[in-house]
């Protein structure tokens, strides 16, 4: 039996509680003596092989525990809860007490994503916040919500990218306690709830983590974002395997969004986001498994068996063909109608995940600025009836027009200022930004990105529900006629037409 089948069949990392106690397993081939710390005493972990230290305490769930790694002490690399944040200490969690209602069986055919940012989505920035808008959501047509990371990152305001404690809800959305509780509310709402996970890297302070074994290769390079995890260690892999099996089987999440797969690089003969599809399966049979892609690179569908991908290259024809801009990764798209309908005509169907915005194409912008309600008008008429799986950005079914910025709340300094200089350089050479760039750290940044939906447009929402209302009765086949010269694209889906004018950005729908 290999080191990673015997992580599999045997132990579950992190601290699980058992008949007579907690039983507390981490892998940390780096130290000579681990320890774990926990009710004011201090119990030494046993060798169990591969890497593995392993004990049986008696202890109660919720006690707050630290590994002790030669004499110092860190939190659980896969702490289940984090209530103190990245530098407290962690908790036991009991999971199976959760009460979470069964999902929905989300069929491709069928989703329809929203994404949605957990701390600007609602005044109160918590899991508590998204569930007063669940019944709006499903009546708009929305099949499923997809968050954005939830794990544990420094401070209280982030994308959550910059995770570091990934099997540990965030403390300031809610905590565990507060996610099953929105998956509950989602499910009883008919409401599927995908999970953005991150797995091609690890958030500032992975030295809690390299403390207990070599998480990180220079074997590929670096990734955009820090060191590339090494998927070739056994413990690496169980990390991030185990943490997506946590997601579907603890809290009946209904699918996976794996950030940036082009990123993570694995040289095993079978690549773990195959093991990983294969691993969800096993436990949700009908969990979800879609994958980012930053390019053409279709080994997600082809190889890995995932069920679909994200793929920015409509967004991208369509924006700067309603735009006009081509800075940075615009540049290779020419702004034609003809580009626009080369993406239409791809042949993978409900298996790519498409938008008219997300979080990274509004967000990473300069000042966060979204579409005028205009140009989005165009966009997500094109996008919803597409034969893709279409996913509208929080505020985008009501025009919303609010940016959605950059924001960090970096505990150290060093990675505070790192941060702010970053984001000077890239848009430096931005002919389309001149200006102050919003500083990330600042409060006030993260405040003028949360949701106003008082002040949104009913006539616009009413034209995103009926859009989705047709949709759904739509045929696969598309069929596309471009005029280039008077800039229309008419598109045929059985007996409905779509005419899109993106030079008066007038909109007809036919049905």
């Amino acid at each position: 039996m290999s080191a990673t089948d015997a992580l599999t069949a045997q132990r579950r990392l992190g601290s699980t509680p058992v008949e007579g106690g907690v039983a507390f397993c981490v892998w940390a081939p780096a130290a000579r003596s681990v320890a774990v710390e926990v009710g004011g005493r201090r119990h030494e972990l046993e060798d169990a092989g591969d890497g593995l230290r392993e004990a049986v305490v008696a202890a109660e769930a919720n006690a707050d525990y630290r590994f002790v790694a030669d004499g110092r002490a860190w939190p659980d690399p896969c702490s289940r809860w984090q209530p103190e944040g990245v530098r407290g200490p962690s908790r036991v969690l009991d999971t199976a007490a959760f009460d979470i209602a069964p999902g929905p069986e989300l069929s491709l055919d069928e989703l329809v994503v929203y994404e949605l940012h957990v701390g600007t989505f609602s005044p109160e920035g918590t899991f508590a916040g998204v569930i007063p808008r669940l019944r709006e959501l499903r009546g708009l047509g929305v099949t499923a919500v997809e968050l954005m990371p939830v794990a544990t990152f420094p401070g209280n305001r982030g994308w959550g990218y910059d995770g570091l404690y990934t099997y540990a809800p965030h403390p300031a959305y809610g905590g565990p306690a507060g996610l099953a509780e929105l998956v509950d509310a989602a499910h009883r709402e008919g409401l599927g709830v995908l999970l953005d996970v991150v797995y091609n890297h690890i958030g500032p302070g992975s030295e809690a983590l390299t403390a207990f074994g070599p998480y990180f290769t220079d074997r590929f390079g670096r990734t955009p974002w820090g060191d590339a995890l090494d998927y070739a260690q056994s413990g690496v892999r169980e990390w991030a395997l185990q943490n997506a099996e946590l997601w579907v089987r603890d809290y009946r999440i209904d699918g996976l969004r794996l950030d940036a797969v082009h990123t993570l690089q694995d040289d095993a003969p079978r690549h773990v986001l195959a093991e990983l599809a294969e691993r969800v399966r096993a436990v949700a049979p009908h969990a979800l498994v879609i994958s980012e892609m930053g390019r053409d690179d279709f080994r997600p569908l082809e190889e890995w068996g995932h069920d679909a991908m994200w793929l920015d290259d409509l967004h991208h024809a369509l924006h700067v063909a309603l735009t006009g801009e081509r800075d940075g990764y615009y540049a290779a798209f020419d702004g034609s109608l003809e580009r626009v309908a080369a993406e239409l005509r791809r042949p993978e169907g409900a298996r790519l995940v498409v938008c008219a915005q997300n979080h990274d194409q509004v967000g990473n912008r300069a000042l966060g600025d979204r579409l005028s309600p205009e140009q989005l008008r165009v966009a997500q008429a094109v996008v919803l009836f597409s034969p893709f799986t279409p996913l509208l950005f929080q505020g985008e079914e009501y025009a919303e027009r609010r940016p959605f910025r950059f924001f960090t709340d970096h505990v150290d300094p060093f990675i505070a200022n790192a941060t702010r200089e970053g984001r000077r350089r890239e848009f430096a050479n931005f002919t389309g930004f001149r200006g102050e760039m919003p500083d990330p750290q600042a409060e006030e940044t993260f405040l003028a990105s949360r949701l106003d939906p008082r002040a949104g447009d009913e006539r616009h929402r009413a034209f995103v529900a009926e859009l989705l209302r047709v949709r759904r009765d739509l045929p696969r086949e598309l069929e596309i006629s471009v005029d280039e010269e008077a800039r229309v694209l008419t598109l045929r889906r059985g007996r409905a037409t779509l005419r899109a004018d993106f030079r008066t950005h007038e909109v007809e729908l036919r049905s």
